[in-house]
């Protein structure tokens, strides 16, 4: 794999021809829900958090699948029904049941029209919180193989941030989640996942439902760590990964993944795993085992992906006199990508409460908060009016409530796909970004398209934690800045309760066997 991918980029190779006995042309179908969910947030994620996709909608979805391309044509694809959201908190259960229904009833729908299915591509996060429940994506998972029967193979793509709790693992046949961190492979693992999929059903044994599925070597590692002391760029996470190409090339090995786990979850299933899978039962268990074993030995070594402070430490340092710009600063407490809400006011209220940042002699932004009414108080004011108004803490008051900004009216954006209107509010030389509805800052053209220029800026502050591509290019220097928040980066502050026994580094007592469970679905009804 190259070092940078695009989603777009297709990077598999091509596929086999069909073996004796393989399925020329199987029948597969495609479902899940995908979405990243706080429990310490109380943002709860709705039928409005999700966008659905099905038909011909859901198939553009995935690029490898376009006409023409040796995957689409290798398969007869079923779109069943898949919700995608923006990280945020827990999903109301309403909302997950309606979803679960409508896979799982479009799935037997189908059937009774055209028959079983050979193959399933479930689309899934991995970090899926649902009020109430402890494993909502093992529920699914569950669900989804009852309604397939005990033949389909079912190949499951997930991000790295995901859980692989035991009802997942047993359910499904086929796992693969991201290697990179930030996630620049996202949709070149879904492609990963099919491929895999497609070449099982292909292969010398496609003819025997139980001898084309693999088996399954499968390591929990109690470590939970957050996203931003895992990052691929730093080792050493960058080592970890960059053994699993390696491993996935040996004969008799289809697939290596490592799983980070969620660390803003607390349930027992979020920890770290390691699953091989392949045909060779003592390979793929030795292998396992030696990568899970090097991630523990590492536990320790895991370091913040950019310098840290408090805030008041990242001004200090953005606004020293040999300070580089633009100067990032990443205000991650309240990070809406890792689950946060996006409303949390109080870096928005600690940086109107400084004269040097305010004062004109230097220019900031500020992305975000979110806050509906806020956008339309500025709206009916105008571009260049004065105003006074209070934004944010309407889901998470934080430990400051509602911001108070006066300032004028800098601009007004519609039709954001996400963000909804957008307003900016210039405090001098402070610009403060608040959005209809919650929306991440990742790309220049976020803050073009609002007449901010972030390439000219002092300072650019982000709700985020590390920075994604084009902002980290954009970064002269850059301070994580330890915030308060849903998803606060220490860990141990936020109060969790629920674990398995013997996660670091909410205990550094273990010493855990690291043993690998090999198995395979053996349950057939052929």
């Amino acid at each position: 794999m190259t070092d940078r991918l695009e989603a777009h980029e297709i990077w598999m190779p091509a596929l086999a021809p069909v073996s004796p006995g393989g399925l020329t042309r199987p029948r597969i179908g495609i479902g899940g829900i995908s979405i990243e969910s706080s429990t310490f947030s109380p943002h709860v994620s709705g039928d409005e958090a999700f966008t659905i996709r099905t038909g011909a909608e859901l198939i553009g979805y995935y690029p490898f699948l376009e006409a023409g391309r040796d995957l689409a044509d290798a398969a007869e694809w079923v779109p069943i029904h898949h919700g995608r959201s923006l990280p945020g908190g827990a999903v109301a259960p309403e909302t997950y049941q309606r979803m679960k229904s409508a896979i799982v009833d479009g799935i037997r729908e189908s059937m009774r029209e055209s028959g079983p299915f050979d193959g399933f591509f479930f689309d899934i996060h991995g970090a899926m919180s649902v009020i109430g429940m402890t494993d909502a994506e093992g529920d699914l998972a569950i669900a989804v193989r009852e309604a397939l029967g005990p033949d389909t193979l079912i190949s499951t793509s997930m991000d790295l941030h995901g859980n692989v709790s035991e009802t997942l693992r047993d359910a499904v046949d086929l796992l693969t989640c991201y290697r990179m961190a930030p996630h620049e492979d996202w949709m070149n693992t879904k492609e990963r996942a099919v491929w895999n999929l497609l070449a099982r059903l292909r292969g010398a044994e496609g003819s025997d439902p139980l001898r084309r599925r693999p088996f399954k070597a499968w390591v929990p590692v109690p470590v939970l760590l957050p996203g931003e002391k895992t990052s691929t760029r730093l080792e050493p996470a960058a080592g970890l990964y960059a053994m699993l190409p390696d491993i996935e090339a040996m004969e008799g090995v289809v697939d290596a993944s490592i799983w980070i786990g969620y660390a803003w979850a607390d349930e027992p299933r979020c920890q770290a795993y390691v699953v091989v899978l392949g045909d060779d039962e003592q390979l793929i268990a030795r292998e396992a085992e030696r990568v899970a074993r090097d991630f523990w030995d590492a536990r320790e070594d895991f370091v913040f992906v950019a310098p840290t402070a408090t805030l008041d430490g990242a001004l200090e340092r953005a606004t020293a006199p040999e300070a580089r710009h633009p100067y990032l600063i990443s205000d991650s407490g309240d990070n809406p990508t890792a689950g946060g809400a996006g409303d949390v006011t109080w870096t928005l209220t600690e940086l109107l409460g400084r004269p040097e940042l305010t004062d004109g002699s230097r220019t900031t932004l500020v992305a975000s908060i979110f806050d509906a009414e806020a956008v339309a108080t500025a709206r009916a004011a105008g571009v260049g009016a004065k105003v006074s108004l209070h934004a944010g803490a309407g889901i998470d008051h934080g430990p400051s409530g509602p911001v108070a900004i006066t300032g004028e009216v800098f601009s007004i954006t519609d039709g954001d796909p996400d963000a909804g209107t957008q307003a900016v509010i210039a405090v001098g030389g402070l610009h403060a970004i608040i959005t209809e509805r919650r929306k991440p800052f990742h790309h220049l053209d976020d803050f073009r398209m609002l007449g901010l220029d972030p390439e000219s800026a002092d300072i650019v502050v982000v709700k985020i934690g590390y920075l994604e591509p084009e902002l980290y290019e954009l970064a002269a220097d850059w301070t994580l800045a330890l915030t308060p928040g849903g998803v606060d980066q220490d860990l141990l502050r936020l109060g969790h309760r629920h674990l398995a026994p013997g996660v670091f580094p909410f205990d550094t007592t273990g010493n855990p066997p690291l043993t690998a469970h090999v198995s395979r679905r053996q349950e057939t009804s052929a």
